[in-house]
């Protein structure tokens, strides 16, 4: 195996510049170029047994590469089309303030606390469910949830935002 990797290593470094100047006049741009290249480089590696053997492993790669670009020029070209024929996509709409200021809020606190508010209030575990997920006694994810909902109901009276989060009790 150290005989194909030294075999490759002499080859990639005796036409990596050559394959990439190449594709580099062939697609016009150098950033696709190189990907491409780096691309058709990549696959003669996996198969090297093979390529090796071939007539001009220099020509296999320069083939490979050129395939690469023009499939991403087809995929371009077929977007084009789609956008063409469909128009341009509906936008997105903004997001909710309350979910902003949700998410905002949750980076705060502290990770543990984190986690056990988001499975258990927005993936909707039972906090039996979240002990067994991460290894943590049931009392102890508890705790998590009501020191989490604490935590959020002070950062969220800030603004005024505490709806869809219980203000205490124990978790079910």
């Amino acid at each position: 195996m150290a005989a194909n990797t030294n075999d490759f290593d002499e080859f990639y470094n005796a036409t990596h510049r050559r394959v990439l100047h190449q594709m580099y006049a062939m697609t016009g741009n150098l950033a696709d170029a190189q990907e491409c290249t780096q691309e058709a480089y990549a696959r003669a590696w996996q198969r090297w047994k093979t390529v090796s053997q071939a007539s001009s492993p220099e020509a296999w790669i320069r083939t490979v590469a050129w395939r690469i670009a023009a499939s991403r020029w087809r995929k371009a070209k077929n977007g084009v089309t789609a956008l063409v024929k469909h128009g341009v996509p509906d936008h997105s709409p903004s997001p909710d303030p309350d979910h902003v200021a949700l998410v905002t809020a949750l980076k705060q606190i502290p990770e543990s606390q984190r986690q056990a508010i988001v499975l258990h209030h927005l993936v909707g575990m039972s906090v039996d469910d979240i002990a067994a997920e991460t290894g943590t006694p049931s009392g102890t994810i508890k705790a998590r949830l009501s020191r989490g909902r604490a935590a959020l109901a002070q950062l969220l009276t800030d603004s005024g935002d505490t709806a869809g989060l219980p203000a205490g009790g124990e978790a079910s």
